[in-house]
C-alpha cells in the first residue's frame, strides 16, 4: 500500500546526502510513495547575511528576519540550495520537480508574530491539488516560504514548514532529518518521546533550542493526523519516534 511521506532536510544536509537516503528515495518511489522534500537553508542564509552584513538572529531557534534578510533568504533558497538539491535527485537518478519555480504558488501562509520575528510566517494552506499531481510522477522539493494573501514572501522555520505541510497534505510520515541520531538525553538517543515528556525536558532546558522547533513542529504534526513521525540523522534509522500518547502495557 502506497503512503504519502513528507521528509525534511536542513542545509547543512542538502549536499551531504548519503547512499542510503537516495537508495531508499529509490525503493519509496518505485513502490508508489508519494515523496515531499522539504528543504532548509539556515547556513546558507547566515553566511551570506555575515557577508552583506545584516544581522544574524535567532529565538528559540526561528529567525528574526527584517525585510533585507527576507531578499536573501529567497535568493538562498531557491537560488542556491533548492537548485543544487534538485542537481543531487536527478544525478541519482531520481525524478524531481522543484516547485517553488514552477510559477505554481505552492504553500501560503501568514505572519507568526511579526512584532517579534519580523518577515516570518506560519504554514496556512498549500496548493493541494497542483502538489498532488506532481507527486503521482515525481520526488517534490519545496523551500520553507509561505506566501501571503497580499503576495508577500515569509520565511517559515523548515521543521514548522515540513509540519503542516504534512498536516495539510495527510502524510502517513513525517521524518525530520537533523546533524545528530535522535533526541539526545545525557548522550543516549531517547527511541520514543511523548507530549508529556518532551514538555518535561524543554521545561528542564535538557532539549535545547535548536531542538525545540523540531519537537513543537513534531507534535503538531501528530495532533494533526500524521500518523508517524521521525528525528533522524539517517533516513533508514527510527532515531526518536514521537508518540501522541504513552503506551501503557
Amino acid at each position: 500500500m502506497s503512503q504519502t511521506i513528507v521528509i525534511k532536510i536542513g542545509g547543512n544536509a542538502t549536499d551531504h546526502l548519503s547512499t542510503e537516503f537516495y537508495q531508499q528515495l529509490h525503493q519509496w518511489h518505485q513502490k508508489g510513495d508519494q515523496i515531499l522534500i522539504v528543504h532548509g537553508g539556515g547556513p546558507q542564509i547566515s553566511n551570506w547575511s555575515s557577508k552583506l552584513n545584516l544581522p544574524v538572529k535567532k529565538i528559540d531557534g526561528i529567525r528574526v528576519t527584517d525585510l533585507e534578510t527576507i531578499k536573501v533568504t529567497q535568493a538562498v533558497l531557491l537560488g542556491l540550495v533548492q537548485p543544487a538539491l534538485c542537481q543531487h535527485l536527478t544525478a541519482n537518478e531520481l525524478p524531481v520537480m522543484g516547485l517553488n519555480a514552477t510559477g505554481h504558488p505552492v504553500v501560503f501562509g501568514d505572519y507568526l508574530d511579526q512584532n517579534v520575528y519580523g518577515e516570518v510566517g506560519k504554514v496556512t494552506s498549500i496548493n493541494q491539488k497542483y502538489i498532488t499531481e506532481v507527486l503521482q510522477q515525481q520526488i517534490g522539493v519545496c523551500a520553507p516560504l509561505v506566501v501571503t494573501k497580499a503576495g508577500k514572501f515569509l520565511n517559515v522555520n523548515g521543521d514548522a514548514a515540513a509540519a503542516g505541510i504534512a498536516r495539510l497534505i495527510g502524510a502517513d510520515k513525517l521524518i525530520l532529518l537533523t546533524d545528530v541520531p535522535g533526541v539526545m538525553v545525557a548522550d543516549h538517543i531517547v527511541d520514543s518521546l511523548t507530549q508529556h515528556k518532551a514538555q518535561k525536558l524543554l521545561a528542564n532546558n535538557v532539549i535545547k533550542a535548536g531542538m525545540k522547533p523540531k519537537i513543537l513542529a513534531a507534535f503538531e504534526a501528530i495532533q494533526n493526523g500524521v500518523k508517524k513521525v521521525e528525528i533522524t540523522n539517517e533516513i533508514k534509522h527510527a532515531g526518536t519516534h514521537l508518540m501522541a500518547k504513552q503506551i501503557v502495557c
